[in-house]
Order: structure tokens, then C-alpha cells, then sequence
């Protein structure tokens, strides 16, 4: 309830889960009978779900791929968010992408499980598992051109202070902005709701 109190919903959520996870061990080992926290369910309100904003009208996407285009920004960047309108990952799942990922061959993108979205048993259960991202023509002509800049490097997308480390969270998102779009019209994980629109 404190959780809850403090309008911390999701949270709330993860706790009343750990807590019958806990419960559904004790039983199992023979520390308890029963699991209470199983009586919670409905007591939490559900957490209200908010879309990242997007685009989906066919004229506004066009012009949002001609201003990134037209994009005067980092080359990276640009290149970035090109990538982000083929792809549909997530913003963190694009910006740590590693060259070592990428098969030009067999025209494929192998993200580790542990990178993507999703409950921590889920990755635990699939350690060494990938997400298999296949390229289109376009894709692959855009990966060599970005080879071109930072494919010595370890990442794709390095950091413009520093090639060790990855592009930074708020570097799409600042180019989104500085191209016109605003935070309730756009942003570079609405790409995916996009696609799916």
C-alpha cells in the first residue's frame, strides 16, 4: 500500500510478484501452506499504460523521414535515426548495438536476449540466446556506410566524446527535437507504434 500510495503502481505490481514468488518457494520447500499474496490479485489498481507518442498519418511520416534526410546534425546520428525508421528496435537496443552482431553475410542482426526488453527469468532462462534481426537491402547499404565511420570500434553508434562507450540515451531524442518535433508529437520509441499503426 505504501508502494501504492505513492503512486508508484507498476512497482507496486513487481512487489506483490516478488512476494508470491517467495511464497510459492516456502511452499514448496515446506515453509508454508499456502501463498497470500495470491489474494492481492484485483486489490492493486492495474497501471495505466502510456504510449510513447508517434506519428502514424502516411503524409506526417513522410515528412519526418525527409527531415531526417535533411538532417545537418552528427552523421551518426543521422544515420542513427535512418536506421531506427528500418529497424524498429528500441532506442537503448539500436544505441548498444555492437559490430560483432551484425552478419553482412547472412543478412542479419543477432541482438543478445540479455539486451532486449523483457523479465529478468526470461533473459536468466535464454542466456546466450539472440533476437534475430534480418536486414533488408536498404538496411545493409546503410550498415556499410556506418562500417565506413566506426567499424574499427566496438559499437555502431559510439559516443561522440568517447568510441569505448555507446551514443548517448538523450542524443535521438535532442535530434528529434532540434528537427521540429516535440516531445507529445514524437518520439524515437514511437518508431516501433509506427510500424505497428
Amino acid at each position: 500500500r505504501k508502494i501504492e500510495a505513492r503512486g508508484h503502481i507498476e512497482s507496486a505490481h513487481r512487489a506483490s510478484t516478488n512476494a508470491g514468488q517467495v511464497f510459492m518457494y516456502a511452499i514448496a520447500t515446506g515453509r508454508a501452506e499456502r501463498n497470500p499474496a495470491a489474494d492481492l490479485k484485483g486489490a492493486i489498481p492495474p497501471a495505466i499504460v502510456k504510449h510513447m507518442s508517434t506519428i502514424t498519418e502516411p503524409d506526417q511520416v513522410g515528412e519526418l523521414l525527409r527531415a531526417i534526410s535533411r538532417y545537418h546534425g552528427s552523421p551518426l546520428t543521422k544515420y542513427a535515426l535512418q536506421l531506427a525508421i528500418h529497424v524498429f528496435l528500441r532506442s537503448g537496443e539500436l544505441r548498444l548495438a555492437e559490430w560483432a552482431e551484425v552478419d553482412f553475410e547472412k543478412a542479419e542482426w543477432r541482438i543478445p536476449i540479455g539486451r532486449m526488453k523483457g523479465k529478468k527469468q526470461d533473459k536468466d532462462v535464454n542466456h546466450g540466446a539472440f533476437h534475430l534481426v534480418p536486414l533488408a537491402n536498404q538496411v545493409l547499404v546503410l550498415l556499410g556506410e556506418i562500417h565506413a565511420l566506426t567499424g574499427q570500434g566496438k559499437y555502431l553508434f559510439p559516443g561522440l566524446r568517447s568510441t569505448t562507450r555507446p551514443m548517448s540515451d538523450a542524443t535521438l531524442t535532442n535530434a528529434l527535437r532540434r528537427m521540429g518535433y516535440s516531445s507529445e508529437e514524437l518520439h524515437v520509441h514511437g518508431f516501433r507504434a509506427m510500424a505497428r499503426t
